[in-house]
């Protein structure tokens, strides 16, 4: 069992304490990011960063923890990219204008996101530049910047292909949104894949990341397999692009 896997199981039973369940998946921590008691007090943290405060074009993966900040970025106007759950549908857009006042707390949610939302494309989303922030939800966090996801690697996915679009860099803030329970106190050397965040918000602290490895570019198509590929539009849709495949 590698150390990724070790800690997770180690988080996930101090998460169950806290953890809010999820009306599909309950608990089951390897299916889905939970939402999480005092997650609004780690939103206010988010949203007082000077990032929050200027940025108005966000990436804002799909996990229940990030419901109160995508409702909130919603009021504010910004304009939202947002996967879908396993990138099997891609991406959604919500944009000023396309969701009723009143209806910001339904558009946060997954479902509301594709009823007020519209699918956009990988090459879309790169014609509209770069990104202000990113925010993500993480099953494990450390303190110096190494975040584990469910263990599936969408946002290592989602990550590697806007490196390939050139719309994040070492420069773009990443922020993981977790409990204190998911903060890991371990140090951890990054794998190849592992992205790091800057800040990491909590109910209780907003802990900043003195960054000492760079973070990953591109996909690693090597350690990705043909099922995986063919779950991913957005994966198919970059190898188009990349004339890997001969267009649709």
């Amino acid at each position: 069992m590698n150390t990724a896997t070790l800690i997770r199981q180690r988080i996930w039973t101090k998460l169950d304490a806290v953890a809010i369940a999820d009306s599909r998946f309950d608990k089951r921590f390897s299916e889905v990011i939970p939402d999480f008691v005092g997650s609004d007090a780690a939103t206010d943290r988010i949203m007082a960063l000077p990032c929050a405060q200027s940025g108005r074009y966000v990436f804002v993966t799909p996990d229940n923890c990030l419901v109160e900040l995508r409702r909130r970025l919603l009021q504010l106007g910004c304009t939202l990219v947002v996967s879908t759950y396993g990138i099997h549908r891609g991406f959604f857009l919500l944009e000023p204008g396309m969701v009723p006042p009143g209806q910001e707390l339904f558009a946060a949610w997954l479902d509301g996101l594709e009823h007020f939302g519209r699918p956009i494309s990988l090459a879309e989303i790169g014609a509209r530049g770069r990104f202000d922030y990113l925010v993500t939800g993480a099953s494990a966090v450390s303190r110096d910047g190494v975040r584990f996801g469910k263990g599936h690697g969408y946002f290592d996915m989602e990550w590697g292909m806007f490196t390939e679009l050139g719309i994040v860099d070492e420069e773009v803030p990443v922020i993981a949104i977790v409990h204190d329970v998911q903060v890991v106190e371990d140090k951890l050397t990054p794998s190849p894949t592992d992205i790091i965040v800057d800040m990491i918000a909590t109910p209780s602290a907003m802990i900043e990341v003195k960054r000492s490895h760079p973070r990953p570019r591109g996909i690693k198509w090597p350690l990705l397999d043909a099922a995986a590929i063919a779950a991913t539009p957005p994966l198919q849709e970059l190898q188009r692009m990349q004339a890997l495949l001969p267009p649709a």
